[in-house]
């Protein structure tokens, strides 16, 4: 395996392809658990290992048991359905683990940790990673890619948010409003990124 092929997908996931600042994607934890740094990193680090690890499941499930059966019993619809299953296993493996040895984090994530189980970016990441038509190691490094990506937003806009509601707001935007125009700008400024990856990897 080439690896300057797997450098481009890493960082094409984190850069150009973020799941939440470029296809917008697990928008509900971006703007619910973004106010606080501790909250943001914690999020996104229990996402990124049920990422990875709903990646490392979900593609031998799909390609040795879903779609040689397509011909016969044509099991591919169930791919959603099976995939959400893992993802919310991996999720009630996580919340017992930080709820027995990080308790201050689980009270701090609070409803947004069992809510990962229907956070479309871990979703979105398993299916695309068939779609794309990825080996299990490509797939691994675009969940890998795409949660240190989720990581960045997170940290990118917690800092923005402490900054926009340390300035001086009109009242017409203050609280929601703000906050998604801060998003909007947070989001503008990854576009430049594009240009970057494809003159360092080609890509």
């Amino acid at each position: 395996m080439n690896a300057m092929h797997l450098a481009s997908i890493f960082f094409t996931m984190i850069l150009v392809d973020n799941y939440v600042l470029v296809k917008f994607l697990g928008i509900c934890p971006f703007l619910g658990v973004s106010k606080k740094l501790d909250s943001a990193v914690g999020m996104s680090l229990a996402v990124t290992f049920v990422m990875v690890l709903a990646t490392a499941a979900t593609w031998p499930i799909q390609m040795f048991l879903l779609t040689p059966a397509s011909g016969a019993w044509d099991l591919g619809y169930l791919q959603t359905i099976v995939f959400i299953l893992i993802i919310a296993i991996l999720v009630q493996l996580l919340e017992n683990i930080l709820k027995k040895f990080i308790p201050a984090l689980y009270k701090a994530l609070g409803v947004y940790l069992p809510l990962i189980t229907t956070n479309c970016t871990i979703l979105g990441v398993t299916v695309l990673n068939i779609d794309n038509g990825y080996n299990f190691l490509e797939s691994i490094v675009c969940a890998a890619g795409a949660g240190l990506g989720f990581l960045v937003a997170m940290v990118l806009f917690s800092g923005v948010r402490r900054k926009v509601e340390e300035a001086v707001t009109p009242k017409c935007f203050e609280g929601l409003p703000i906050t998604l125009v801060a998003a909007a700008v947070t989001s503008l400024s990854f576009m430049g990124f594009g240009g970057i990856i494809e003159s360092i990897f080609g890509a």
